[in-house]
Order: structure tokens, then C-alpha cells, then sequence
């Protein structure tokens, strides 16, 4: 036997999936009722996230943006009459796929079978009995590319099933955390809150974005924090105008204002904290605008999220505060999203809201995790003052998981 051959098949490192077995049963019987709800026989999982929630698969890379002949097809399938999952992947990760993943039955492509990886699926679901009635797949994903999603839904339309957009199905469900989830999200926050506190510890003149951004990261590593699927922000002076923009080597200088923007991960979910840092006492006006933005955190925000309130209330609490104190025209962004498990390119989860949007009538639970983001021109040119912090519904209350307050950071420069 080669040593391709002992690795691939030999090779079993200890399981590092972070929930118990118990709880990714929980979670797929519900995807499987919601597939029962929708009449959808069989969901096939694409995205990094349904991977990672419902199997433990985690890993730094999925063919996204690779070459056309390596198809982005590994995934996982789900029967909504059977307690059986198939894991596809290829043999390149066939020893991570049987360290990191709860998956017992793991189906391996082998490109020297000369079977196409398309083909291969497509024959071991047909075995199965799997091809029948309804398929659901995840449209919306990025993975598999629009081309790749097409070649596999003809594929799967040629057996005689029709398919159906199951995109939403695993998303819905992250939404409502469960009680270890939690344990996650909050060790995530200590980690954000200490690379937030590095941050302002080592900031000053003469540094570069990225050399505060290095601080940052390093803390958070050595604090047990995982990359972010966004990078971290440092942004500087009219920089700080562009909040999407990456660090870069500007120089940060006096009188500079600073938008830093971390998330702590922690078994890959996030919890994301924006300040925004002053280099010496900002202009009065500054200081004006960006505390009338952040009081609405235990002003109007705290008081207006509870459990079972709707997103809409919110939103026109928000709005009518912003409106009073005369800001809200100046706002860049005001609103929130859901945060938990996430891989690169991104951060954002399965729901988004603020003035402007329009969520209906969805409702506030327990169990959900989000961040609030502000964001606003500030006077005197100085660039955009960004608060964000991470809130997590409780049984009676709302909660920011972050321990450092939503104000202005004045840094002595």
C-alpha cells in the first residue's frame, strides 16, 4: 500500500466535531419536518454553514473560485424519511471529512475511477433510492457556482425529479440558537472584546492600519479565536468613510478618527464589536454627533428589543430617535443582521433589519443572536463614527454581549 493509500484510508484523527451527537440529530430531525412541511424528499446541502451546522464539517477551503474542472460538489444529503445522511466529498479531504464531521457514511470521489464527480453523486443517490419526487437544493448559495448548480439540477431533472429552492431550510433553523451554541457565542465575545482592548492598548501615531490590525489578530489568536470570515477593519481619517474597505498602510496621525471592526469567532460562530477611537480630543461637533448616535443603545435600543416584539417595532423606534436628535440623514447604515456560524466570504446570516427595511411581521426569540450597527458622517471631514455591537435575546431581555461601552474611545495621541 502507497502512502496516498495509508493516508486516505488509514488515517483517522480524532473527531473535532464541538456539539454532541445528540445535538446534530436535534437539528437535522428538523430540517426533515421542515422538509416534510415544504414536500421536499431530499435536500442536498451545498453552503460551508449547513455543512459545519448540521455535521461539524469545517474547513478552509470548498472549490468556490477554482479551476472549472474541479467541481464544487461536495456536500451532504438529507432524506426527509430516513435518519440516514450521505457526505460527499473528494479524496483530497477524505481525512478531514472523517476527523471533522459526525458523518458516518462518507462517500469518497476518486478521480482515478475516471467517474466524474457529477456522475459519481448522482449514481450513489440513485442506488440509494434517493432520486424520487422532490429535490431540494440550495439556490441561493454561492457554492456551487450558477453554472455548476445548473449541470447538477439537469442532472438530478434527468432522473426524474423535480427541483425546488431549499436554500432557506438549514438557514432558518441556525437562527434560534441552541443553549451550547450559546456558550459559543459568548466565549466569542470575550475573544472580540480582547482584541478590541489590544487595539486600543497598542494604537498611536505612526502606525499603520495594518499594523493595528496585526495586534488585533494576534490577540484574538492567542486568546483561542479562529479567522473571521470578514477581515478586521482598521480604517483611518477620511478612511474610516469606507467601512468596507480593507487596512491598508496609511499611517494613522494625530486628530485621526479610527474604525475598527472585530469579530471573535469561537467554533466558527461570530460576534461581531465596532468603536470608533479618537487620536486625541476630537473636534466638539465630533463628539456631539457620536454620542447622539450611541445614547440610543440603553436610550431607545435595550428598551425596544424583547422577545416576541416585532423587528417593524424596533425599526420605527430607532427611526423616530434618530429623526428627533436630528442625525438620521447623515446616517451611512443603521440596522442589524443575524450573526452565528460563518465562513469566508462573509459574516451576514439569514435575516437583516433597521429603518428602511421591511421585516413584516417577524418576531423577536429567544435564542437569536444579531448585531445593531450605527453609522454615521461625522462633521469637521473627519470620516464616519460606527458602533456595533452583538445582541443576544434571552428568555425576558435582550443583552450586548460586549463588556466595553458603546461610546467614543478618546486614545491619548
Amino acid at each position: 500500500m502507497g502512502l496516498r493509500d495509508k493516508a486516505t484510508e488509514l488515517y483517522h484523527p480524532e473527531t473535532q466535531a464541538p456539539f454532541t451527537l445528540e445535538e446534530y440529530e436535534k437539528r437535522r430531525t428538523r430540517v426533515r419536518e421542515t422538509m416534510a412541511r415544504q414536500k421536499i424528499d431530499l435536500l442536498y446541502c451545498s453552503t460551508p454553514e449547513s455543512l459545519c451546522y448540521l455535521t461539524g464539517y469545517t474547513s478552509s477551503y470548498y472549490q468556490s473560485e477554482s479551476p472549472k474542472e474541479w467541481l464544487p460538489l461536495s456536500g451532504l444529503a438529507i432524506k426527509q424519511d430516513s435518519d440516514k445522511i450521505i457526505l460527499f466529498d473528494t479524496e483530497e479531504e477524505q481525512v478531514l471529512a472523517s476527523s471533522h464531521t459526525v458523518a458516518t457514511d462518507i462517500r469518497i470521489h476518486r478521480p482515478r475511477s475516471r467517474i466524474p464527480v457529477l456522475e459519481f453523486i448522482i449514481k450513489n443517490l440513485g442506488e440509494e433510492g434517493w432520486l424520487k419526487g422532490t429535490v431540494g437544493l440550495e439556490k441561493g448559495s454561492y457554492r456551487p457556482n450558477r453554472v455548476v448548480s445548473e449541470m447538477f439540477q439537469a442532472a438530478v431533472e434527468k432522473e426524474g425529479c423535480s427541483v425546488v429552492d431549499g436554500f432557506d431550510i438549514v438557514r432558518d433553523i441556525r437562527a434560534i440558537k441552541s443553549p451550547q451554541e450559546m456558550v459559543y457565542i459568548r466565549t466569542a465575545a470575550k475573544i472580540g472584546d480582547i482584541g478590541m482592548k489590544a487595539a486600543i492598548e497598542h494604537i498611536g501615531p505612526g502606525m499603520t492600519e495594518i499594523d493595528v490590525r496585526a495586534e488585533i489578530d494576534y490577540a484574538c489568536a492567542k486568546a483561542g479565536g479562529e479567522n473571521s470570515a470578514l477581515p478586521t477593519y482598521v480604517l483611518t481619517g477620511q478612511r474610516s468613510a469606507h467601512p468596507h474597505a480593507l487596512a491598508s498602510r496609511q499611517m494613522i496621525m494625530p486628530g485621526d478618527i479610527v474604525y475598527i471592526d472585530i469579530c471573535g469567532v469561537y467554533n466558527r460562530y461570530h460576534v461581531d464589536i465596532a468603536r470608533t477611537l479618537s487620536m486625541g480630543e476630537p473636534h466638539p461637533e465630533v463628539v456631539k454627533l457620536i454620542a447622539l448616535s450611541t445614547k440610543a443603545w440603553p436610550a431607545v435600543l435595550l428598551k425596544a428589543i424583547k422577545p416576541n416584539r416585532t423587528f417593524s417595532e424596533v425599526n420605527k423606534a430607532m427611526e423616530a430617535y434618530y429623526t428627533k436628535v436630528g442625525i438620521l440623514d447623515d446616517a451611512w447604515w443603521v440596522g442589524g443582521y443575524d450573526l452565528g456560524i460563518a465562513f469566508a466570504p462573509e459574516w451576514p446570516g439569514v435575516f437583516y433589519y433597521g429603518p428602511g427595511s421591511n421585516p413584516g411581521d417577524k418576531i423577536f426569540l429567544p435564542g437569536m443572536v444579531f448585531n445593531y450597527e450605527t453609522a454615521f458622517y461625522l462633521p469637521e471631514r473627519a470620516g464616519l463614527s460606527t458602533t456595533i455591537d452583538t445582541i443576544a435575546i434571552n428568555e425576558t431581555d435582550a443583552e450586548i454581549l460586549s463588556k466595553f461601552p458603546p461610546g467614543l474611545v478618546v486614545v491619548d495621541a
